[in-house]
C-alpha cells in the first residue's frame, strides 16, 4: 500500500483529533470524504465506471467473454479480477511493489465479489458444462490517498450495475453439436442483478478509537485496520485485518457496529453521482441509494 512520512508531532495531532472526534478535514469519524460516481465512462467495455473518493481515483472496465465453466460448478459462470496500480499514482507502485500489490489486491476482490451470496453466477451459465459468461474486471488504480479497498468496491459495483451482456440463442447444427449466436442489437442484452452485491468499508484503528476513510496521513498513524465487505441488506461476507498490527475483540466487535447506523440518500445513477458521508452503496433500475 501507499505509504507517507508523518512526524511525531503530526501523530500526536491526528490521534487527539481523532479521540475528540475531529479529524484534521473537518470529519467526523465515521465520516467519507466527497465522492463522485460516473457510469459509462469507457467506450470498448461491456461496462465501466469511475470513482473519485477524495484525492483516490479508480477506474474499473468489465468485459464478458464466452468461456468454459469450472468443473466444481459446472451450471455457473465466474468473474476474473486484475488489479493494475500506476506507477503515476504514486512512485512505490512502480515495478514488483506495484505487481505483488495489484495481486493481493485482485485476491482480496476475489473472495468478496466472487460467490453466489453477491452475483447471480447461474444467470451467466449458457450451456451447462460446455460454456458460460466470464466477467474480466479490470481496475486501474489512477490515483491514491488511502481507502483504496472502498473506492474500488464502489467502482465495481457500478459497473457491474452498468454491464450489459448480449442476449444468446443456443442451437444443435446437424451433428448435434451446440452453435451460440450473439445478438447484434445493442438493446437486446441480459443486465446483472447487483442488488446483493457488496460493498467493503474500511475502518482504521487510531488510538483507542477507530475512523472510516482513512487518508494516507490517517493511515501512518494506524497499526492495524478492519476490512468488512457488507450487503444492502447488512449481511457481512467478508472479514479481513490489513496491516501488521493487532485488534482486541472488543475493537472488532465495536467496528463492526458501524454499519448499523445511518441514513438513506436517493442519486442519479446515469450522470455523474455525488455523495457524502456514505459507506455502502445499493443500485436499483433508476436511482443508486447511498447507506452509512
Amino acid at each position: 500500500m501507499a505509504t507517507v512520512q508523518v512526524s511525531e508531532a503530526e501523530k500526536v495531532y491526528i490521534m487527539h483529533g481523532v479521540r475528540d472526534d475531529l479529524r484534521v478535514d473537518g470529519r467526523g469519524c465515521e465520516d467519507y470524504r466527497h465522492m463522485e460516481v460516473e457510469t459509462d465512462v469507457v467506450s470498448n467495455t461491456d461496462g465501466s465506471a469511475k470513482v473519485s473518493l477524495g484525492h483516490t481515483d479508480v477506474l474499473v472496465g468489465i468485459k464478458a467473454e464466452i468461456g468454459k465453466p469450472k468443473p466444481a460448478v459446472p451450471n455457473e459462470g465466474y468473474v476474473e479480477f486484475f488489479v493494475d496500480c500506476s506507477a503515476n499514482a504514486t512512485p512505490e507502485f512502480e515495478g514488483r511493489g506495484g505487481e505483488e500489490l495489484g495481486v493481493e489486491l485482485s485476491n482480496t476482490l476475489y473472495k468478496v465479489f466472487n460467490n453466489r451470496h453477491s452475483l447471480d453466477l447461474r444467470s451467466l451459465c449458457i450451456c451447462p458444462g460446455e460454456h458460460c459468461w466470464v466477467l474480466y474486471i479490470d481496475v486501474l488504480l489512477l490515483q491514491c490517498d488511502g481507502n483504496l479497498f472502498d473506492a474500488m468496491s464502489v467502482a465495481i459495483k457500478a459497473a457491474l450495475f452498468n454491464t450489459r451482456i448480449p442476449k444468446v440463442q443456443v442451437s444443435e447444427d446437424e451433428e448435434g453439436g451446440k452453435e451460440i449466436e450473439l445478438s447484434d442489437d445493442p438493446y437486446d442484452c441480459m443486465r446483472l442483478d447487483v442488488t446483493n452485491v457488496p460493498c467493503i468499508v474500511t475502518l482504521s484503528k487510531i488510538g483507542h478509537r477507530h475512523v472510516v476513510d482513512a487518508t494516507l496521513q490517517e493511515k501512518a498513524c494506524s497499526v492495524a485496520s478492519l476490512l468488512i465487505s457488507i450487503t444492502h441488506k447488512g449481511l457481512v461476507t467478508c472479514v479481513r485485518k490489513l496491516g501488521v498490527g493487532s485488534l482486541d475483540p472488543d475493537s472488532i466487535f465495536e467496528m463492526t457496529e458501524v454499519r448499523n447506523t445511518g441514513t438513506e440518500h436517493p442519486v442519479q445513477t446515469h450522470t455523474r453521482t455525488h455523495t457524502h458521508t456514505h459507506t455502502y452503496i445499493y443500485i436499483s433500475e433508476h436511482y443508486s441509494y447511498f447507506f452509512i
